[in-house]
């Protein structure tokens, strides 16, 4: 499970646990990925829920890579991901929300 006061959220794939976290690295990986989009437009696009699967592909890809994951966004086009898109878009928005919460926040729901 991950731990919500580091903004870890947990995404199982393949029948694997994983802890997604957007560190800073992360977040320049993100937004680099983003083809000159910003993350306040990302996060926008989540609050009005205007996102895309890209959107939260990038998202989940920043997410595994900031949690110690090596692989690239390719390696998941097969994957089979616990709960389906919606889990997936779910995470997605968890990881998100997280990343920018203050820390009196990670007790309450995202």
């Amino acid at each position: 499970m991950g731990n919500p006061w580091r903004g870890e959220v947990e995404l199982v794939i393949d029948g694997q646990p994983h802890v997604m976290r957007l560190t800073l690295g992360a977040l320049a990986e993100l937004e680099a990925s983003l083809d000159g989009d910003t993350l306040v437009a990302l996060v926008q696009r989540f609050e009005a829920g205007g996102f895309s699967t890209r959107d939260v592909l990038a998202l989940i890809v920043a997410g595994l890579r900031g949690g110690g994951w090596q692989g690239r966004a390719g390696d998941l086009m097969q994957a089979e991901i616990a709960g389906g898109p919606m889990a997936a878009a779910r995470a997605a928005a968890e990881l998100l929300a997280r990343a920018f919460m203050l820390p009196e926040q990670a007790n309450g729901p995202v």
